[in-house]
This record gives structure tokens, C-alpha cells and sequence, in this order.
């Protein structure tokens, strides 16, 4: 097996080539793994491409002599808009330093050319029979043969798997790049498995025709190549329930709230921080990128806090013209003992929850390179949320345990996301998602486990007044009571 890299798409000699593995013992059983220095010429150095060809050929004599050799080309560079460098705010200092006159010519919004370091080869090894007029197309466009004299040789099915370069492995060349590391692994595949990876392949590609950038075809790519596939099959189970779950609990929160006439026994503090950190928890999400599987029910999220908040403050808008005018209503008595068990919870609260949040605010201004001062301001308020966004339940559990009930919670869209809780256990370790939201999905199981214990302690009492601000009690008939 030889390797060689160009920067032409076709070779008819060995002239402007360059070989950089060499493997004289090559066992098409026996897989391996070796990394070369491969030079990188001046015309890929400035925006250019670089191309792979690998030979499958008898042992000692050249490639283009041997007339059952069989070869494969694949891209060694392709086309990206580099991600932002992050720099320290207050010095101006970056991980990297680069010639200012280079950082002037490469556009942060043009593409540049980006090195993939892995290149992944398979050899078919199952003897298989098709049909003449019935051979499968992908295989099809694999297959070669040669005729010597009245026989057909076929050729062995040599295959690269693009699937495996990932965006993670990519490397920026810039014009003082003269050499990059290669990784090349090789493996048999089997004809099934073989078969699989073209349709896959195929699929990523289309979607890439359909607009797709490389780091949205990255994360259909990461789906095949980092799990197995069994998991696989489970997480497109899972998926369709955590859909379904997401969509119970919006329904029924929305209904929960339409019909709400009174604040009695609520937290609006609470309903005022949850509207805030979900907002802001999708501006990070959308800052950094996530899986449109966590950025979508983000954002519906979002939308259905914001209108929460104009309930609980009973709040109107009414429009002057091209002017709002807002307008609040009135508190009862019962809402208002309940908004002073509301204060006197953040009263406490506030004495942790402050100093902790500006204070993490200020380390990671020092210590943390951020792409700008707005990532920096998206990350302390994230981070702020996912460390003590949890500290923030603490006034409706104190306010349950002021007034010895949870009857006023709105518990049927508690259970469906405490469902996509425990789903979204699983999703953490599968979805691409910053380490910070993933930590989150196992806090938000003790939240929820507290509220149970909350339920199971304070039983119903039919005088309670519930949700809606009435009790069972009032709504009987009178020659009933």
C-alpha cells in the first residue's frame, strides 16, 4: 500500500507527487494505526487544496505499472470559516499568535482551507455473489476489474471513510504551516457495514448540497461514528419520547397558566428567574453552536417564560400609538402574604447568591479567554445559572413550606419534565452540548426529587384553595354543605 499526497485531483505519472507512507508488509487482515509528517506545498499554504491518493499494488514494482493495482483519491483539506479567536478581555492576550498582517488578510467570515488529520481506509474482505443485471449501485461504483487476455479479474474494493473526519480533528493552515500530521488507520469492513457507510456518506452529502455548513453535516457524522449502533436505535427511541414530552409539558403549562386567575401560593420571584435563566440559556445555547435538538425546545421554553411573566404580574399592554403602555394589576390580600413569604425567602437568598455570582464573573474575566465581551457576559450569566440557578427554587419551596401546600403548583407539567429530566440524563452523554448545560440535566433530578418530597408531606386538604384560586369546598351546592 503506498500513500501519496498532490495537489492536482488527477495523476497520470509520478511527477508533482509526494509519497508519504510506505507499506511493504501490508496484511489486508490486519488492521493499524501510523502517523507521518506530510509537507504541505505553497500552493495549499495559500488557500489551497491538497489531494491523498492511496495504491493498492503488488510488492515491488511502481503503482502505474502494475495492471491490477487498484487506487482511490480523497480530499486532504476542505473549506471552513474559522472559528473566532478567544482572547483574554482585559490584556488582549490569545492562545495563539499570529503575524497581525495575516490576521488582516484571512476574513473571520471568509472560508479558509483546514487540514483534516485523520484519513481512514477499508478494504473489503467478504467474497460475496450478486446477480449480473441485479449488482447493487453503491457497490457497483466501487467495484473495478481489469481483463487480462479472456479473464476478468475483479479488483479489491478499496473504500475511504469520510464519516471519520470530524470537525474536532481539522487544523487551520496558515502560510508558515510546512508541515501537518497525518493519521493513517486502516481496518476490513464487511459488505454490509460497507454498503451502510456509503448511504450514510451519500446522506451527509446531500444534506451539504442542501445548505447544511460542515459542523451541522459534523454532528449527523458524530451520531454514526462515536455510537454504537445498538445505542443508536435506543436514542432515536428515546428521541421521539423526549419529543413527545417536551411538547405534554408545553401544552399543559400553557393551559396551566391561561386559566390561572390568582397568584395565590406561587412564587413570582421564581416565575421572574425562570423566565430570565431561560433566556439566557438559549443565547448561550445559540452562542455556542448546540444541536438544533436542544436549541429548538430552548427556545419555545424561552417564549412560554415571557408570557408567563406578564400573567404573574398581571400585566397588560396597551399601545399610544406606536408607544406601550404597560399596566399591573392588584394583589389580594391572600397574594400578598404570599408574595412577603416570596421576599423574605430572596431576602436570604440574595446574601449567598449575589456575592457567589459577581464573583465567578470576575474570576473568569481574569483567568478565561472569551471571543468577546458579549460571550463574556453570556457566559457569567449561564454560569451563574447552572451554578446556583437551583438556589432560585428555594422561594417557591419556601413558600410551600410557609403555607404547607403544593396544591397551586402546576404538577401535571411538573411530570412531564421531570420525564425529560431523566431523558435528558441519557441525551448529556450523547447530544453536543457545552459541559455546563450537561451538569444541569442531573441538578434539575434533585430539584424535582425535593418538590416530591414537598407533595408527599403536604397531603391534599379539599378546603385548600387551589390553582385557580378556589377551592373544593366553595364550588359544592348548598343543600350539600
Amino acid at each position: 500500500m503506498y500513500v501519496y499526497t498532490t495537489t492536482r485531483s488527477s495523476i497520470g505519472t509520478e511527477s508533482n507527487i509526494d509519497l508519504v507512507l510506505n507499506v511493504e508488509d501490508f496484511d489486508i487482515e490486519s488492521k493499524f494505526e501510523r502517523t507521518v509528517n506530510v509537507s504541505v506545498p505553497k500552493k495549499t499554504r495559500n488557500n489551497g487544496t491538497l489531494y491523498a491518493f492511496v495504491f493498492l499494488h503488488h510488492a515491488g514494482i511502481l503503482p502505474w505499472h502494475d495492471g491490477k493495482q487498484v487506487h482511490i483519491v480523497s480530499p486532504l483539506t476542505t473549506y471552513m470559516v474559522p472559528k473566532p479567536e478567544e482572547i483574554n478581555l482585559l490584556t488582549g492576550e490569545s492562545d495563539t499568535q499570529q503575524i497581525e498582517a495575516e490576521k488582516q488578510t484571512n476574513a473571520l467570515d471568509e472560508p479558509v482551507s483546514h487540514w483534516r488529520s485523520r484519513l481512514t481506509l477499508n478494504v473489503m474482505v467478504e467474497d460475496f455473489v450478486f446477480d449480473g443485471s441485479s449488482l447493487p449501485a453503491d457497490v457497483h461504483r466501487y467495484m473495478k476489474m481489469v481483463q487480462l487476455g479472456k479473464t476478468v479479474h475483479y479488483l479489491p474494493i478499496l473504500f475511504i471513510d469520510q464519516l471519520s473526519n470530524r470537525v474536532k480533528d481539522l487544523m487551520v493552515i496558515n502560510r508558515s504551516t510546512t508541515e501537518l500530521p497525518l493519521t493513517v488507520s486502516y481496518d476490513k469492513i464487511s459488505l454490509g457495514k460497507l454498503r451502510f457507510w456509503i448511504h450514510m456518506q451519500d446522506a451527509v452529502y446531500s444534506l451539504q448540497q442542501f445548505g447544511f455548513s460542515e459542523k451541522d453535516a459534523d454532528e449527523v457524522k458524530g451520531i454514526f461514528v462515536d455510537t454504537n449502533l445498538y445505542f443508536l436505535a435506543l436514542t432515536f427511541f428515546v428521541a421521539a419520547f423526549h419529543l413527545l414530552f417536551d411538547f405534554l409539558a408545553f401544552k399543559n403549562d400553557i393551559s396551566f397558566w391561561k386559566k390561572k386567575r390568582s397568584m395565590i401560593g406561587m412564587s413570582t420571584k421564581a416565575v421572574l428567574w425562570r423566565c430570565f435563566s431561560t433566556v439566557v440559556i438559549f443565547l448561550f445555547l445559540l452562542d455556542e453552536q448546540t444541536s438544533l435538538l436542544v436549541l429548538i425546545p430552548a427556545g419555545i421554553g424561552a417564549v412560554i417564560e415571557l408570557w408567563k411573566v406578564k400573567k404573574a404580574l398581571k400585566m397588560t399592554i396597551r399601545w399610544q400609538g406606536l408607544r406601550p403602555k404597560f399596566q399591573f394589576g392588584s394583589y389580594n390580600d391572600s397574594e400578598k402574604k404570599t408574595e412577603e413569604y416570596d421576599a423574605q425567602a430572596m431576602k436570604y437568598l440574595s446574601y449567598l447568591l449575589y456575592p457567589l455570582c459577581i464573583g465567578g464573573a470576575g474570576y473568569s474575566l481574569l483567568n478565561v479567554k472569551y471571543k468577546s465581551w458579549y460571550s463574556w457576559l453570556i457566559n457569567s450569566f449561564v454560569n451563574g445559572v447552572y451554578a446556583f440557578g437551583f438556589l432560585f427554587m428555594l422561594p417557591q419551596l419556601f413558600v410551600n413550606y410557609k403555607m404547607k401546600s403544593v396544591a397551586h403548583l402546576p404538577w401535571k407539567a411538573f411530570t412531564y419534565k421531570a420525564f425529560n429530566t431523566f431523558i435528558d440524563d441519557i441525551f448529556a452523554f450523547i447530544i453536543t452540548m457545552p459541559t455546563s448545560h450537561r451538569l444541569a440535566c442531573f441538578r434539575d433530578d434533585v430539584v424535582f426529587l425535593v418538590y416530591l418530597y414537598q407533595r408527599w408531606l403536604y397531603p391534599v386538604d379539599k378546603s385548600r384553595v387551589n390553582e385557580f384560586g378556589e377551592s373544593y369546598e366553595e364550588n359544592l351546592p348548598d343543600n350539600i354543605m
